[in-house]
């Protein structure tokens, strides 16, 4: 399993195959009794695509989180700037890297602007040209991570959005908070930042990691 992925970072680029939704099913995951969990992202088929752990190198004041593909390659590092990680509800702001971040190339920043009970919003800077430090792309996150609504904005439109299970056809099924479905729209090629992403917007929430 490669420590820096040569994965390409694709930013807001149109392909052919994102001509249609993608879903993703997000819950959370134990390897054993007592163990800490981690996030896994599924397909519609049940197949991992994506895993978040805390990184196993990282002490947990450093609070740095890794995004994994199906093959164990780490795609983003995500640390978390200025606050302290014994916080339940976290305001503050993160870093994205490339792979496992050892080259410092700051990939996106996120920052949360308004943090309240019902409502939480984050502006996210991609970094579109690393020689370029100006060249950025802005997107806005907004929605409640209590009810895991968040939806993920560049300029009018929607890049992607999370709903629980419940509200998707399962009738009075109950199914926990920790589950539910991020929807990625056309127009936008790198589902792995989507993911990124959503594993920062929830950072610090019960029942996350």
């Amino acid at each position: 399993m490669g420590e820096n992925s040569s994965i390409a970072f694709e930013h807001l680029k149109l392909s052919a195959d994102s001509e249609i939704p993608f879903d993703l099913f997000v819950s959370k995951k134990y390897k054993g009794l007592g163990l800490r969990g981690f996030v896994r992202y599924d397909d519609s088929t049940g197949n991992s695509v994506y895993t978040v752990k805390k990184s196993s190198a990282a002490s947990d004041r450093d609070c740095v989180k890794q995004l994994f593909d199906s093959s164990g390659n780490i795609l983003f590092s995500i640390k978390r700037v200025g606050v302290s990680c014994f916080s339940l509800i976290v305001k503050g702001s993160w870093h994205g890297y490339k792979g496992n971040g050892e080259g410092k190339e700051v990939i996106f920043t996120a920052e949360k602007h308004v943090d309240e009970s019902s409502r939480n919003e984050l502006i996210v800077l991609l970094i579109n040209d690393s020689n370029n430090k100006d060249s950025k792309t802005e997107l806005l996150m907004k929605g409640n991570p209590f009810r895991r609504s968040c939806t993920i904005y560049k300029g009018d439109s929607i890049v992607a959005q999370t709903s629980l299970m419940y509200k998707l056809g399962m009738g009075k099924v109950f199914v926990p908070r920790n589950r539910f479905r991020v929807t990625v729209f056309p127009g936008f090629a790198d589902r792995s930042l989507v993911a990124c992403l959503i594993a920062v917007y929830f950072d610090g929430r019960k029942l996350w990691i």
